[in-house]
């Protein structure tokens, strides 16, 4: 087999995964009853661990400080995506915010 093949290969079986991973949650979901006290803390889960993602990736860069602007720039997205705005608009005043900010020197 070669290279490409081999990777085309595996490409495929890591999509069929991915969609058979994905399709399992709402199959399995009616046939696993699942205590309310369980579903409130895999909710939680789901906040916690997109605000660990979050945090990991604004603020760290090769496994160090990625400065000040792109935490800045987060932190505008966010002030944004909580007063409802656009998601357009989000993400333009997170990118302009970091841009702006390195532009006049701050890291």
């Amino acid at each position: 087999m070669s290279t490409g093949t081999g990777l085309v290969f595996a490409t495929a079986v890591l999509g069929v995964g991915t969609f058979a991973f994905r399709f399992a949650g709402p199959v399995l979901r009616a046939r696993v009853p699942l205590s309310p006290r369980l579903e409130r803390l895999m909710a939680v889960a789901v906040v916690v661990l997109l605000a660990a993602l979050v945090a990991t990736s604004s603020l760290t860069e090769s496994h160090a400080f990625a400065g000040p602007a792109r935490p800045a720039g987060v932190l505008v997205g966010g002030i944004c995506a909580w007063r409802r705005a656009p998601f357009f608009v989000v993400v333009l005043a997170a990118a302009v915010t970091t841009a702006g900010l390195r532009l006049l020197g701050v890291a």
